[in-house]
């Protein structure tokens, strides 16, 4: 699981920062979450491939996280692209986008399919054989969103040496691999713990996008591996911050500090900071643990 920041910064764009705009990958697919304006111009930059990207997420519509989707789409559609694209939002996304997209990519070879969702409700939206994308409901001036990606739990690892010693059939490795025993010909049982050693963990990163402090959202990111949070201002800005319902660094860490998570991401800094230091000392002073994300930091997760 590979998370690339494709845009660190807020409403106002800086020479040094894009809008928001991330792309998670994982078991060969890409998730884009949030889309700011350029973020082709940052997949394009940092070299990344979008053939296997067929689902974004916007967590509100605040147009900096989501004034890049025409961009994106129409680029798309210039790459010869053919496989459709998912899109997931509330409903008035796409009354917003639809007119656009029909107008200017009516014959593109690929479609754009909304699938909405509640941004006031807690629920699965996504769905597959290695991950789940549950949403967040966050406290904004528009209805916000965040977004939990859990890993679904693999297999466990086979051990080649023992699998050959028993001579173990290919055809019951899958049973193996899932947690079964074996029986040998002669009517010995060797136990799965014999065979094989425990599956790798799975994974959780959660995105929490633009909201005031609030913790009702530790129940839902409580022990994630790694947690991006909006850290739009400093504490000298606190009355900004209350104002606009943002979050500053310092509470952004206090958040981190008490759901237990691993690590801790910030982003979506003010404009009015063109310096991340103090963001950093901030923040690490709450949760040591803490990446002060910039346009191009790439974290494994």
């Amino acid at each position: 699981m590979q998370l690339t920041i494709l845009g660190s910064g807020s409403a106002m764009p800086t020479p040094q920062r894009f809008q928001t705009s991330q792309l998670l990958e994982l078991r060969n697919k890409q998730f884009l979450i949030d889309c700011g304006e350029g973020t082709q111009n940052r997949l394009i930059q940092n070299g990344i491939r979008t053939t296997r990207l067929n689902h974004i997420f916007i967590s509100h519509l605040h147009g900096d996280h989501w004034f890049g989707l025409m961009g994106l789409i129409s680029t798309l559609g210039m790459l010869g692209r053919t496989a459709d694209i998912e899109i997931h939002a509330q409903p008035d996304l796409a009354k917003l986008l639809r007119p656009q997209i029909d107008y200017c990519c009516s014959d593109f070879p690929f479609s754009v399919r909304f699938h909405d969702f509640n941004p006031h409700k807690s629920a699965v939206i996504y769905d597959d054989r290695s991950l789940t994308v549950t949403t967040i409901p966050l406290k904004h001036r528009v209805p916000a969103t965040g977004f939990l990606f859990e890993e679904k739990a693999s297999e466990r690892h086979l051990i080649r040496d023992m699998i050959d010693a028993y001579d173990i059939p290919i055809c019951q490795l899958k049973e193996i691999k899932a947690g079964a025993d074996f029986v040998t010909p002669d009517g010995q049982m060797v136990p799965n713990d014999r065979l094989t050693t425990p599956p790798t963990a799975p994974r959780r990163y959660a995105y929490i996008s633009d909201t005031a402090y609030t913790e009702r959202i530790i129940p839902y990111i409580y022990g994630v591996d790694c947690l991006y949070h909006e850290a739009t201002f400093l504490t000298a800005d606190a009355a900004r911050a209350k104002a606009t319902l943002h979050s500053t660094a310092a509470q952004a860490a206090t958040i981190a500090h008490k759901a237990q998570v691993s690590r801790l991401v910030i982003g979506h800094y003010s404009a009015r900071h063109r310096d991340t230091a103090p963001y950093a000392d901030e923040a690490r002073a709450i949760f040591p643990n803490t990446i002060v994300a910039a346009d191009g930091t790439k974290i494994e997760i």
